[in-house]
Order: structure tokens, then C-alpha cells, then sequence
């Protein structure tokens, strides 16, 4: 059995923690790190390794749609695979199942090395996201149960903002790369198979963690008494929908969580295409050397999403301190900032210097409500099915934003491809701009969203 939480405290949130609990919310930040990690390679990695398999130049309209259904597969693999795990987690084991869940995004992301056309790399990318899907829930679930409750929030909101880390390390990853590839150490084109590789990591990680990560104390005892979810996998979920409590808490929190995950993947997620063809448009009117561009244009899309990511932990950080006072006080400041900030960087956004700032403000309202959702909806249901609702309300998001980039491709060739004639940059803008809609569904459920501020995790009705 897992070391028990000690009692809360009027100590400050980090002095109520055992080496235990350091030694649980370590490992999984790491977990959800290379997670993110993967997550940001395959962003920086998609368009070029789109260009070497389809023959194609990153600005074609053909490959600019592909990538959103590349990414619409790898959401789909992530949503299922968060279904299925949150609700192994409930049964088997949240440990046990995010061992499991490492070593699968681990291997199908070095997998996607060896992809050959653009058919395997969406398999490969689909697999992956089986894998990924399954670690935010089971991550969560580990913390909050393992926690004190008076240090919950601000672990629950430490691992977000650590999860940053592994997002800027894909950004550096992909600088190097970029430098390997400028000086013919690897071949030129090459670089993106080098940044799955890297992905492969988190292998390693399970070597020195498996032998000592324990169940949570509330989950074994719920083994221990013969009060976990009995029958096929289905059963957590036929548990959730049972209750008044736990459906109304379900479809809350899922509205919510799905909101902020088509903001960041159907919308914010091609802020790298539209950088691609407005900073080559820049560099061209610029006068630089033909031959000097593409490299320019890397150097410039990785350098903005440094700025993305750093905004991100700013906003995670400002997140975390007003969820102490309202959780839905704090989602709607967030979800009201995305709004604005996403429009404004799709409208004006066209330079290298400007889309620094700009990046960073996105970050900032943007990813600011991920870290409400590693805080608010382990909050929302009981112990017995905590993965299984935190895992459906993140991942349901997955399918909620698949369907956001098979509509934003939609958008960008066929209602808005006839602009691409007088500006390239114009499709993209249009799509993304039209898609911000999304933030205001967010802020409408929230009335109905319960507060759980300063409130013990909830058990069965």
C-alpha cells in the first residue's frame, strides 16, 4: 500500500508533502513531460516530414489539409486510448497502467522514424496517441489521491506548469536539429525522424520508477474491500452514468475540458503552418537569399514557440493562483483571454518579431485552462472512478478537436482555398479565426459547473 496522505496543514502547501509524495508527483510530471514532449515534437515534425513523404512544398494547399488529418488521427489514437486507460485505471491500477502507457507512446514515437509514406506515418502517429491519450488521467489521479488535500491544487497545477518543460525541450530539440542539418551532419530533410527518436526516451523512465511507485492509498483500499468497478471496461463508465451527480459532474466537465482542447488543437496547433508561409512571404519581401530562406524560417518558427511555451507556463502559473480563489472564476478569465488573444494572433500575425509577443500571449490565455484541468476534474468524481471521469472529460476533447481539424481543413481549402490565390497566408487565417467560437462554449457551461474550491475530493453518493 502506497504511503497514506498526512493530514492537511496551515503549513505552506510543499512543507505538507512526505519524500513519498515528492517522490509521486516527480515521477508523474515526468510522465506527463515526455508526454508533452511527444506532443510538441510531432507539431515542429509534421509539416516537414509531410513535405519529404508527399513530395510536396509546405505551403501546398494538399499538404497544409493533410496534416490536419494526420493530426486528427493522432487526436482520435489519443482519445481512445485516454477511454480505455482511465478506465483500466480504475480497475487495474493508476501505477500500473501509467507504466504501461509510457512504454506504448515511447515505442510507436520511435516507430515513426522508419515511416516510409504518409499512410504509415498516420498509423504510426495513431498508435502513439493509444498511448498518450492514457497518461494526463492517470497522472492526475495519482497526485490527487496521494497528495494532502491542502497541497492538491498547487501539485495538480505544478504538474501543468511543468509540463512546459517538455514542450520548450521539443523547441531546443528542434533547434539542434535544425543546426545538424545546416551543417550536413544529417541529411537535409532528414531532421524530423531524428526528433522521433528522441521521443523514444521515456522508455528508459520506467526502468528506475517501476519497482517503487505504489497504488494510492484510497484506491487500494477500495481493492482491498472488494469495492472497485466489476465487469468489462465498460463498467466504470455504466457507474458514472448510474448517478445524477456523476452524470451532470461528466458532461460538465467534459464541455469544459473539450473547449480548451480544440482551442489548442484545431486552432492554435497551425500556428506553425500559417508561420511557415507568412515568414517565407517576410523573408522574401525582406530580400534575403533565396537559398537562405528555409533556413530563416525554421530559425524563426522555433524561436516564437519558445516564446508560445513560455507563455504557457505564465499563464499555468496565473491559473493555479486564481483557481485558490473560484475554479469557475478561473475558467472564465481564461477561456474570455483565449478568445481574444487567438483571433488577434490569427488576424495580425505576419512577421518574425511580432509573432514573438504575440506567441507568448497565446501561450499564455491559450494553455492557461490545461492547468484547471489537471486541478478541477479529478474534483468532480469519486475514487473509485476518478480516472475513468478525468480521462473522458480530457479525451473526449481528442474526438471534440479530430472533428475541429477535419472542419478547420474543411475551411481552409474548400470555404476559404479561393483567397489562397491573392494572400497563401489567408486560408489559414480565415479558418482559425472563424474556429474561435469554440471558447465561448466554455464560458456558457460554466454556470452550471460546480465550485469546488477548498472542498474535499468527493466520494460515492
Amino acid at each position: 500500500m502506497s504511503t497514506p496522505s498526512i493530514p492537511d496543514s496551515t503549513a505552506p502547501w510543499y512543507k505538507q508533502l512526505t519524500g513519498y509524495h515528492w517522490f509521486v508527483l516527480i515521477v508523474a510530471s515526468a510522465a506527463w513531460f515526455f508526454d508533452c514532449l511527444d506532443q510538441r515534437l510531432f507539431s515542429l515534425a509534421r509539416v516537414p516530414a509531410l513535405v519529404e513523404l508527399m513530395k510536396l512544398p509546405p505551403t501546398n494547399p494538399d499538404l497544409q489539409a493533410f496534416g490536419k488529418v494526420v493530426t486528427a488521427c493522432f487526436l482520435i489514437g489519443w482519445g481512445v486510448g485516454g477511454l480505455i486507460f482511465g478506465a483500466l485505471g480504475d480497475k487495474y491500477g493508476r501505477a500500473r497502467m501509467l507504466t504501461l502507457t509510457i512504454l506504448i507512446y515511447s515505442a510507436f514515437t520511435g516507430l515513426s522514424y522508419f515511416s516510409k509514406t504518409k499512410l504509415d506515418f498516420t498509423i504510426f502517429r495513431f498508435l502513439t496517441g493509444i498511448g498518450v491519450g492514457g497518461v494526463f488521467g492517470l497522472a492526475v489521479a495519482l497526485i490527487a489521491e496521494t497528495v494532502p488535500n491542502g497541497a492538491r491544487t498547487q501539485c495538480l497545477g505544478l504538474l501543468q506548469i511543468l509540463s512546459t518543460i517538455g514542450n520548450i525541450t521539443a523547441g531546443f530539440a528542434k533547434i539542434g536539429i535544425d543546426s545538424l542539418e545546416a551543417s550536413h551532419t544529417i541529411t537535409a530533410g532528414s531532421g524530423w525522424r531524428w526528433m522521433f527518436l528522441i521521443g523514444a526516451a521515456p522508455a528508459l523512465m520506467i526502468i528506475f520508477t517501476r519497482g517503487y511507485l505504489k497504488e494510492p492509498a484510497s484506491w487500494q483500499h477500495l481493492k482491498d474491500t472488494n469495492q472497485l468497478p466489476k465487469g468489462s471496461i465498460l463498467a466504470p463508465y455504466a457507474s458514472l452514468l448510474a448517478s445524477a451527480r456523476w452524470r451532470k459532474n461528466l458532461l460538465v466537465g467534459a464541455v469544459i475540458a473539450s473547449t480548451g482542447v480544440v482551442g489548442l488543437w484545431a486552432i492554435g496547433e497551425y500556428a506553425v503552418d500559417l508561420q511557415k508561409v507568412a515568414f517565407k512571404q517576410y523573408f522574401e519581401k525582406a530580400g534575403t537569399a533565396p537559398d537562405k530562406i528555409a533556413a530563416e524560417v525554421n530559425n524563426a518558427i522555433s524561436v516564437a514557440y519558445l516564446w508560445n511555451m513560455m507563455g504557457a507556463a505564465v499563464g499555468m502559473t496565473l491559473f493555479t493562483n486564481v483557481a485558490k480563489l473560484g475554479r469557475r472564476l478561473a475558467f472564465f478569465l481564461g477561456f474570455s483571454a483565449a478568445l481574444t488573444a487567438t483571433f488577434l494572433v490569427y488576424w495580425k500575425m505576419s512577421d518574425p518579431i511580432s509573432a514573438r509577443w504575440m506567441m507568448f500571449l497565446m501561450g499564455t490565455a491559450q494553455l492557461s485552462v490545461f492547468a484547471g484541468f489537471a486541478i478541477y476534474l479529478p474534483e468532480l468524481f469519486p475514487s473509485k472512478l476518478r480516472s475513468t471521469g478525468t480521462s473522458f472529460c480530457y479525451n473526449l476533447g481528442r474526438f471534440a478537436a479530430a472533428g475541429g481539424s477535419f472542419f478547420s481543413a474543411t475551411l481552409t481549402s474548400g470555404v476559404y482555398g479561393k483567397f489562397a490565390a491573392q494572400d497563401p497566408a489567408l486560408p489559414l487565417r480565415y479558418a482559425a479565426m472563424t474556429m474561435c467560437v469554440i471558447f465561448l462554449l466554455g464560458i456558457f457551461i460554466l454556470p452550471f459547473a460546480p465550485e469546488t474550491k477548498g472542498k474535499p475530493l468527493p466520494e460515492d453518493d
